[in-house]
């Protein structure tokens, strides 16, 4: 069953259980398999030495590799763990608000947490001072590359939640009059008279003017409004 199709208020209860008992078991698996590595593995491997031939290999020096090996684990962790805590944010506010917006408030939700991942990242590899440079430069660059798409996400989770409109209601909105069909995070699908779809920026319908038609006026009325 869709996320979409979910709207029991039981049905959601469930699903945060379900979700919030998922993070709890990802978080769990992470600090026992680091535990492991750092503890075990690592020490284990340092203690190997052998030579055959014209191969020598010693295991002293593994522990310059902990730093990328714990890394790599936090990347792979930290994105299920993301994706868990993102579910848990959204089927808790399925309890208060219909699919569109809290899959809207989901999708901001994750953009905030693949920049901290990103930035916690950054920071591990290059260490303090270095690190806290480095995390910032990739902000800036993390920042400018999603500005549009960010400004997008909120504002259509602005219009999500101040309802200036709803799905099938008749509306106008920057010389483009149908029924509403879909509000997502970045985009509104507006359907025309002749089944056109008008797709518009979340950006630019938050920026506009919006006129609310009745719903059994015609599209030729509605043009001779404007």
């Amino acid at each position: 069953m869709k996320d979409e199709e979910i709207t029991s208020r039981d049905q959601i209860v469930k699903k945060i259980g379900e979700s919030t008992g998922r993070l709890i078991v990802l978080i769990v698996v992470y600090v026992i398999v680091a535990a492991i590595i750092n503890n075990f593995v690592f020490p284990l491997i340092s203690t190997i030495s052998f030579s055959a031939s014209s191969v020598q290999f010693s295991g002293k020096g593994v522990y310059q590799y902990a730093p990328y090996v714990n890394i790599l684990l936090a990347l792979l962790f930290g994105y299920f763990i993301l994706q868990a805590f993102v579910n848990v944010v959204y089927w808790n506010l399925r309890l208060k608000y219909d699919h569109p917006t809290a899959a809207s408030m989901r999708s901001v939700f994750r953009i905030i947490g693949v920049g901290a991942l990103v930035a916690a990242i950054a920071g591990a590899v290059g260490g303090a001072a270095s690190g806290v440079a480095l995390g910032g430069f990739l902000g800036i660059v993390i920042g400018f590359a999603s500005q549009q798409v960010i400004g997008q996400a909120l504002a259509g989770l602005f219009v999500l939640l101040s309802r200036p409109f709803t799905i099938k209601d008749h509306v106008g909105v920057q010389g483009e009059d149908g029924t509403v069909e879909e509000i997502t995070t970045l985009f509104t699908y507006i359907k025309k008279a002749d089944n056109t779809m008008a797709i518009l920026p979340n950006n630019m319908v938050m920026g506009s003017k919006v006129y609310l038609y009745p719903k059994q006026q015609t599209q030729g009325a509605q043009q001779g409004q404007k």
